[in-house]
């Protein structure tokens, strides 16, 4: 027996029904324990913001997501974060088909700065990574 609901102009089943359901939850800023921000350079630049951009969709997504992790969650310690010293961060994210990126970043005035962000290709953080990282927290620090 077929069921049936009620609508304008007389009866119809269910089965012709087709139901959207769409749940849009808005989350407050006040909520994050640690708001997150992007590095601007001098010239007016977001270089993290960019790296982004030229990420697939779904890379974007995981990265996005961990960074909301570690906004929501701080302090929050392995695996998701790991401190690499002199102030500076990492937010480790493992991204689809095996890969690693990571997003260096800073505490400063009580929000989580963005710096860089790259996908790692070898065990250790290079060395050039890092001290973009460094560079660009002193430019935030003055």
């Amino acid at each position: 027996m077929a069921s049936a609901t009620a609508s304008r102009g007389g009866m119809r089943s269910l089965a012709s029904c087709k139901v959207h359901v769409l749940h849009k939850v808005q989350v407050s800023d006040d909520l994050k324990k640690i708001p997150a921000f992007f590095y601007r350079s001098a010239g007016g630049t977001e270089p993290v913001r960019d790296w982004l951009k030229g990420l697939d969709q779904a890379d974007r997504r995981v990265v996005g997501h961990d960074i909301g992790k570690a906004e929501f969650g701080w302090p929050v310690g392995m695996p998701l974060c790991r401190a690499l010293g002199g102030g500076l961060w990492e937010v480790r994210c493992n991204l689809p088909r095996g890969r690693i990126a990571r997003v260096v970043f800073c505490i400063a005035n009580a929000r989580m700065v963005l710096l860089h962000g790259f996908e790692k290709k070898a065990q250790k953080i290079p060395a050039s990574d890092l001290e973009l990282a460094r560079k660009r927290q002193k430019e935030i620090e003055k």
